[in-house]
């Protein structure tokens, strides 16, 4: 019995030391790219990260006869990710994106192959453009405002509190379930120690370096930012049940895929955006 429970131990203990070497190398990049990079290459960096996202998604949820409507989906995504970030002062820069939409939408039109199950395709290829460029196409637009740099790390720095806080939270006082049906070792617990982490994130960042920040900032951005990064948590749980998967891919050694890392963000960086035009302006 101790032998089994030894070798049940092995596998956890080599996925966390997978991602605390992943967490080294990865960290100090996107803290360079963030500090370094110009508002057009970072939206580039965006743009690569839509496509590897759009990528992850589609071989989730698309069947491998559907190939190349998946290839043309990435490619419109990328588009539509683009398009949204540069060319905010010029509609018609979007017609690209917009006639590959249309252009898809026909393809599906006259490949249809399997009439009972095409609609459920279309309606994938769909939702990848809504669900992964038009929300990370938000990251590109802070990154484009006066204080963007400020606003990126913000997201971030909230985020990975309110993530570090609650996998501690849950897994020291977890009891009750969250939502079980979508994400079983999730915990109201670990929920509400969440959002304890996200507020902490934006007491942080205002201390640290966003002293324009008000109490009220802090307290608006950790309390909805926190609960938006959980939220978008539970929709990715949600997608890879429903696809039949447990992670979304394997380009990141002890983490998954590009979206298991991205799900948190994916609300977020609109929220966060949307308040600084709106509310912080």
């Amino acid at each position: 019995m101790p032998n089994c429970r030894k070798a049940a131990f092995r596998p956890r203990r080599r996925t966390i030391k997978q991602r605390i070497l992943t967490a080294l190398i990865a960290l100090p990049l996107l803290i360079l790219c963030v500090l370094y990079a110009s508002p057009v290459l970072f939206g580039g960096v965006i743009c690569v990260i839509c496509a590897l996202g759009l990528h992850e998604f589609y071989r989730m949820g698309l069947p491998t006869s559907r190939r190349l409507e998946a290839s043309l989906s990435v490619a419109t995504g990328v588009l539509l990710c683009a398009g949204l970030i540069f060319a905010v002062d010029s509609p018609l820069a979007l017609a690209g994106p917009v006639f590959s939409v249309i252009f898809l939408a026909l393809l599906y039109l006259f490949r249809f192959q399997d009439m009972q199950q095409v609609g459920r395709d279309m309606a994938v290829s769909m939702l990848g453009l809504l669900y992964v460029p038009l929300l990370l196409a938000h990251a590109g637009l802070l990154r484009l405002l006066p204080d963007g740099r400020d606003w990126i790390f913000l997201v971030l720095l909230i985020v990975m509190a309110s993530d570090t806080l609650a996998y501690f939270v849950g897994k020291t006082w977890g009891r009750r379930r969250l939502y079980e049906a979508v994400s079983p070792k999730k915990s109201i617990e670990g929920a509400v120690g969440g959002l304890a982490g996200s507020l902490i994130g934006a007491l942080v960042c205002k201390l640290w370096f966003f002293s324009e920040l008000s109490l009220m900032d802090v307290v608006l951005l950790g309390i909805g930012v926190g609960i938006f990064s959980q939220l978008g948590d539970l929709i990715e749980s949600l997608l890879k049940r429903s696809f039949g998967v447990k992670d979304s891919g394997t380009i990141i050694p002890g983490h998954g895929g590009i979206l298991d890392r991205l799900d948190s963000l994916l609300l977020a960086f609109p929220i966060t955006y949307y308040y600084a035009i709106w509310v912080f302006a």
